[in-house]
């Protein structure tokens, strides 16, 4: 195990890039993943789905995207490809008569019982490579990313919404300017000049 501030660390722009340093380690957790779980074994997206499957079968394709944060294009391939693999079976939702769920097939249960305690291994390798008193801490900081990255979708929506209703202002008060700006370039009506009445004087 590699003691924290024993490795020679790299300099350059790349070794304070968060997002080059988590994806050397995705790289990493990745490559142990695959030596546990073999050439044959389960894909870790699949693992993700058959889990997420099992603990709430007749899952939409929605709940899939948020149980595991794969994007809807790509799960919708992998739900299908995993389905023609017999390890899904797909049935009309009975919440939405429009989507269609997924639960565990016989085979995709026990695909799913053997790769477990492979994937346990593997996380164990990954964690080994911590210090003891850093690992809790490395955790929470994936879940707290996880998080993040589980909120973006609403977020965005939020931020999109706001956006419109902020244009639709602006709008609104740039009309009302320009017919501001109208009302105040026409030329003053003339003052109305009220002609004096005559009396007629009878002779007397």
């Amino acid at each position: 195990m590699v003691k924290a501030g024993k490795a020679a660390r790299k300099v350059g722009p790349l070794a304070t890039s968060p997002s080059h340093l988590m994806h050397r380690a995705l790289q990493l957790a990745l490559d142990i993943y695959a030596e546990e779980t073999g050439a044959d074994g389960l894909t870790q997206r699949q693992f993700a789905v058959l889990e997420a499957v099992s603990i709430k079968a007749g899952l939409t394709q929605t709940e899939l995207v948020r149980m595991t944060g794969i994007d809807r294009s790509t799960l919708a391939d992998l739900v299908t490809r995993m389905t023609s693999k017999g390890l899904l079976e797909r049935e009309r939702s009975t919440l939405d008569a429009r989507a269609k769920a997924v639960r565990l097939s016989a085979e995709g249960s026990a695909r799913l019982e053997a790769a477990r305690p492979l994937v346990e291994a593997a996380d164990k390798r990954i964690m080994a490579l911590l210090p003891k008193g850093q690992r809790e801490t490395f955790l929470n900081q994936l879940a707290d990313l996880a998080a993040a990255a589980d909120a973006a979708p609403d977020a965005a929506k939020a931020e999109a919404k706001a956006a419109k209703k902020a244009l639709k202002a602006a709008e609104k008060e740039a009309k009302k300017a320009e017919k501001a700006a109208k009302k105040a370039d026409r030329p003053a009506k003339p003052a109305k000049v009220k002609k004096p009445k005559l009396k007629l004087v009878e002779p007397t």
